[in-house]
């Protein structure tokens, strides 16, 4: 997944998550992407930083894959996922700016869905592109895995038509 900082023609500024930079073109080009402020349907995208990661950003949060679906054959479902994973409270594209307790609950149920994944899924740590696609082309059996992959992984992944979430994961609790 992409993060990106938006803008519309109000200058109302924005945040939108697109599986592929592709997807953003194509989804504003069809006029999908709207200004959650004004409801303008023309949008840019915003000068953005790099994200950097230093050494110390390294050891805390990182990013995960995990698979939704494999080429017709879905690996077992994760089973009593939350309802916030599908709860528009936390996938809206534009949200403004979230009150301490709506992060403090978000990041709860975000720690909760990440026990369920490391109980119900196997981690293949840095090779979850490889093991992803041996699921993808039959070469493995169907399975639930989860993992570390660059953005130029994913990006591959989803041009290969390989369905994967990207999701933050948070360090241990303490």
């Amino acid at each position: 997944m992409i993060k990106y900082q938006l803008v519309c023609e109000l200058e109302h500024e924005f945040e939108g998550w697109f599986q592929t930079g592709a997807a953003f073109d194509t989804q504003n080009h069809n006029r999908l992407v709207n200004c959650p402020v004004c409801d303008s349907s023309i949008v840019r995208r915003a000068l953005m930083t790099p994200n950097l990661v230093s050494s110390k950003s390294r050891s805390g949060a990182s990013e995960m894959s995990v698979p939704l679906v494999t080429e017709g054959r879905s690996p077992a479902p994760l089973r009593g996922l939350p309802a916030h994973a599908q709860d528009s409270e936390f996938s809206d594209v534009g949200a403004a700016s979230p009150t301490a307790a709506a992060v403090g609950k978000a990041m709860s149920q975000l720690r909760q869905l990440q026990r369920q994944i490391k109980a119900e899924c196997r981690d293949v740590g840095h090779d979850f592109a490889r093991e992803a696609r041996k699921i993808h082309y039959g070469e493995s059996a169907a399975e639930n895995i989860y993992g570390r992959s660059t953005e130029e992984e994913r990006e591959t992944l989803a041009d290969e038509g390989i369905d994967f979430a990207a999701m933050p994961w948070l360090p241990p609790e303490h």
